[in-house]
């Protein structure tokens, strides 16, 4: 069976573009992610950038106490953020490039370039029980590395595919990379998650990438949360204004 993560940033995003800097606000991380888990997600994925720009410390330690499905914990390899990973002990943790100008995590890890740092993080992780993820693009030569650095997953990074998406050719040779290597991850002994631009729109065509364990999906989840509970939103306030009396 297919698994779904969900990415409750953006949730952490809405919230910090009011609340920033206070100890509480809404919307709560950690509770869209019990409503996640409670309609059937199989995992919860987090990122704490090293600017803290949307998950904080705060939330990562609450969601490692109170959900009860995997925590995976998308991470750079700073030192900082690895030794907050190693003292919160996640399920599972997702190494993925950050640059501070970026919006969201664009592009794969570049393990080839970065390869004696990433083992380090990797024998670090697996010596505390934590699973180790690569987030990479569909390359031989990144997943041929990935298999040497101790991982145990690689997620591959699917933005070209959602990117091309709406033309038929670019869709399709998107697809055959994606397709060529979750193949080659699989033959190394890699388990592979995919994610990254998925949508409702997109998500079917992927069913013929073999091997895929799990996708993590985030900002397309809570940007359609925001229209399917409008309606419910608004009703529900408009019925607390029919107290006022002037």
């Amino acid at each position: 069976m297919l698994k779904l993560g969900v990415n409750i940033d953006h949730v952490a995003t809405l919230r910090e573009a009011r609340y920033r800097g206070q100890k509480s606000g809404e919307p709560c991380p950690v509770d869209a992610a019990l409503t996640c888990e409670a309609a059937g997600a199989h995992g919860i994925t987090a990122h704490l950038r090293e600017d803290r720009r949307h998950i904080q410390d705060a939330d990562v330690k609450a969601l490692r106490k109170q959900i009860s499905t995997r925590l995976n914990f998308e991470m750079a390899i700073a030192p900082e953020i690895v030794r907050f990973a190693l003292k919160i002990k996640p399920d599972i943790v997702c190494l993925v490039p950050e640059k501070r100008q970026e919006i969201t995590t664009e592009g794969g890890l570049e393990v080839i370039k970065q390869l004696a740092a990433i083992k380090r993080v990797c024998s670090r992780m697996r010596m505390a029980n934590i699973e180790v993820s690569l987030f990479i693009n569909p390359d031989v030569t990144q997943i041929e590395a990935a298999a040497a650095t101790g991982a145990q997953f690689i997620e591959l990074h699917t933005g070209a595919y959602a990117e091309h998406f709406g033309n038929t050719r670019s869709r399709q040779r998107e697809l055959n990379r994606l397709i060529a290597a979750a193949t080659h991850a699989h033959s190394l002994g890699l388990r592979v998650n995919a994610g990254h631009g998925l949508n409702y729109n997109n998500l079917s065509a992927l069913h013929v990438v073999p091997y895929l364990e799990e996708l993590n999906i985030g900002h397309s989840i809570i940007s359609r949360s925001t229209q399917t509970g409008l309606k419910k939103a608004v009703k529900e306030i408009l019925k607390l204004m029919k107290g006022y009396r002037p």
